[in-house]
């Protein structure tokens, strides 16, 4: 059986090769600096977390192993979440962003219509919620989270992680009106 690409390019990483690693980031930095983006919304920490996560990946290349056709990508994402994890609790602000107290409640359960809305003003969209909103949506709807896996992963409440989801859906309810409403008044 012929290995494939992705196998040959783990093998040249597992043996430190420069070039695999540049091969490495021009195939994956752009899809990276993507699922870092959806966490942090400053370019300047993006750029830092991505080559963080490079680092990680690197010092931790010997403990990757091949389980297949998009494994490695599965991992390197896996990393980049965790490393923009990292730093959003380093912050130090997440915590207060998170608790829930003091937080209007958001009325009726409404699901955000992102018809003919582009991929790229959706992703707009939700890096503008704040930072604790974001987390708890990105973490549930884009790595196929529970609530009590985030709570884990954020050290936060279960229900603190679930109401988070909910105002997060109900404040993209209201963002996608306002700019569907935008897009509407430019072509009146």
């Amino acid at each position: 059986m012929e290995e494939s690409k992705e196998q040959i390019l783990v093998k040249r990483l597992l043996k430190k090769e420069e070039a695999a690693w540049k091969e490495l980031f021009g195939a994956y930095s752009g899809n990276l600096t993507y699922v870092c983006s959806r966490y942090i919304s400053e370019r300047e920490d993006v750029h830092d977390v991505l080559q963080n996560s490079f680092i990680k990946m690197f010092r931790s290349i010997e403990s990757f192993e091949y389980r297949g056709a998009g494994s490695l990508k599965a991992w390197i994402t896996r990393i980049t979440v965790n490393e923009s994890l990292k730093h959003i609790k380093q912050k130090g602000d997440f915590k207060s962003t998170v608790e829930v107290d003091e937080l209007p409640d958001l009325p009726h359960e409404e699901e955000p219509d992102f018809e003919e809305i582009p991929k790229a003003d959706i992703m707009e969209i939700i890096r503008t919620l704040p930072d604790g909103y974001r987390t708890v949506f990105n973490l549930y709807v884009f790595e196929q989270k529970s609530h009590k896996e985030i709570a884990l992963l954020l050290g936060i409440a279960e229900n603190s992680s679930a109401s988070q989801f909910h105002r997060a859906k109900g404040l993209l309810v209201q963002k996608i009106k306002e700019f569907k409403m935008s897009k509407k008044a430019q072509y009146e």
